[in-house]
């Protein structure tokens, strides 16, 4: 079932590496909100004895496998980077594992609202029209740089060749219903949640 069939207000929460999407999110639930993180949903599909593995082994072999039986999102990573192709495989079995997974937890949320987290909403093309409201989390792209420098241990070059897959700052920004700047530290971020958890529940009020 879909969550809108359930007349829940949706929100689907993205951003570019290293904008701070799991830190705004991880306030969202702190206020009440329900998130459901594709990405941890991905994890949980590509995990050991995963719901997504025997197809992935299938599609694409066994030394996609790391010896707990789990993906090797190192060797995958790379090989979607170099072939569009090998993507397009690795999401027509995600993807759908994905969907239904995120509608079953919408089906069983419990808060006033659902934010969906998804790094690659406007990448994905259908995302943006299954939610109510679009929320970018934004800073600038010499921030994303440094933080995943940092945090991931990885060297520039690799970085911008992660973010040159994704959707640009613009072309996020042009798609945003809302959004929260990120680029100044958590005192200037949850002053904006604040704004933004009270919006969205005079939305969901007036779906009831």
């Amino acid at each position: 079932m879909e969550p809108e069939q359930r007349k829940l207000f949706t929100v689907g929460l993205t951003g570019g590496i290293g904008s701070g999407k799991s830190t705004v999110a991880d306030q969202f639930a702190a206020l009440g909100a329900s998130v459901i993180d594709t990405d941890q949903i991905a994890h949980a599909l590509t995990a050991p004895h995963g719901a997504a593995m025997p197809a992935l082994l299938a599609e694409f072999g066994p030394q996609f496998a790391i010896s707990d039986g789990a993906l090797d999102r190192a060797r995958m990573r790379e090989l979607v980077f170099t072939d569009p192709g090998a993507r397009a495989r690795l999401e027509a079995i995600l993807h759908p594992k994905i969907r239904e997974a995120t509608a079953a937890a919408a089906a069983i949320a419990t808060g006033p609202y659902v934010i969906f987290v998804v790094p690659l909403l406007i990448e994905s093309g259908s995302w943006a029209g299954r939610v109510n409201r679009v929320l970018v989390v934004d800073c600038p792209e010499a921030l994303q740089i440094q933080r995943v420098m940092s945090r991931n241990s990885l060297p520039e070059a690799q970085v911008l060749a992660i973010m040159a897959a994704q959707a640009s700052r613009e072309q996020r920004l042009a798609a945003a219903d809302d959004v929260i700047l990120n680029d100044d530290g958590i005192d200037l971020l949850a002053p904006q949640i604040a704004r933004m958890h009270t919006f969205y529940l005079d939305n969901a009020t007036r779906m009831t």
